[in-house]
């Protein structure tokens, strides 16, 4: 993680924020940086100048609430974006996390569900799914990393019409993920590789959106059915830190529940 993690968030939010979002003029000459001016964060959020440039230089790093209260409304921040931002200001350092197995009692919910269903770890790396989630895509069977296949795999923008979308979501998923943790290597690590091979992961992580619920749709393109739109559901694992199970189905009746039937169809052994 940045050693200055509170300091990159602020700047990067605040570069997001135009003048005219908050009020301000828009004329006045050549504006030489994106977004807000460190000056005019400082004077909406009702702090000193000097105060908030120690904030982004991090040489203060414990903002009071008040101070994190106003930050969030100049920045334009949601419930989740303010929770990360209260979290910088306030780290802890958690033991280095460790790879949850998928518990038994989850392996035998999602091998026996009719729905097609995915388990995810904190890195994005697909642990356990059952046959109808395979037949949907082998993009959705275990030893997947679905980060590195969005962002480094070619066929994944053919496959996925909503790929633009998929990654902005992942990307400020992972964030979410990540968290204020410095202790979790292997999710660090990932981020580093990402960032080092692709420019658009490296753009998106830039801009430091944080969320952990995504759209509740899922779209693919399947060779056998054709565009397959799905509705998601996802869960926290209650007892294993970092694991999420995916659901995915879709409205009886519809197109895409008769697809999903075919497919399970060619799913049974």
């Amino acid at each position: 993680m940045d050693d200055n993690a509170l300091g990159a968030f602020l700047r990067a939010r605040r570069e997001l924020v135009t003048p005219a979002e908050v009020g301000l003029p828009v004329g006045g000459g050549v504006r030489r940086v994106p977004g807000l001016r460190r000056e005019e964060v400082a004077i909406l959020a009702g702090i000193s100048a000097e105060y908030y440039l120690r904030l982004e230089r991090g040489r203060d790093r414990s903002p009071s609430p008040r101070v994190i209260d106003a930050l969030s409304r100049v920045l334009q921040l949601d419930a989740e974006g303010t929770a990360y931002l209260t979290a910088l200001a306030r780290p802890r350092r958690p033991p280095a996390a460790r790879e949850e197995p998928v518990p038994a009692r989850l392996d035998l919910l999602v091998r026996t569900l009719n729905v097609p269903a995915v388990v995810f770890n904190r890195c994005s790396d697909v642990l356990a799914a059952n046959p109808p989630a395979r037949a949907i895509s082998p993009d959705l069977r275990p030893g997947v990393n679905r980060m590195r296949l969005l962002f480094l795999d070619p066929a994944a923008r053919a496959s996925y019409p909503d790929w633009e979308r998929y990654t902005v979501e992942a990307v400020a998923h992972l964030r979410a993920q990540a968290g204020t943790d410095a202790g979790d290597e292997r999710l660090h690590a990932l981020i580093g590789e990402l960032s080092l091979r692709s420019e658009r992961f490296r753009r998106l992580w830039a801009r430091h959106d944080v969320r952990t619920a995504r759209d509740a749709t899922f779209r693919i393109r399947h060779p056998v059915v054709g565009d397959l739109e799905l509705l998601v559901e996802k869960f926290t694992v209650a007892g294993a830190a970092g694991l999420e199970l995916l659901l995915l189905h879709a409205e009886p009746g519809t197109a895409a529940a008769r697809a999903l039937a075919t497919l399970a169809e060619r799913a049974t052994p």
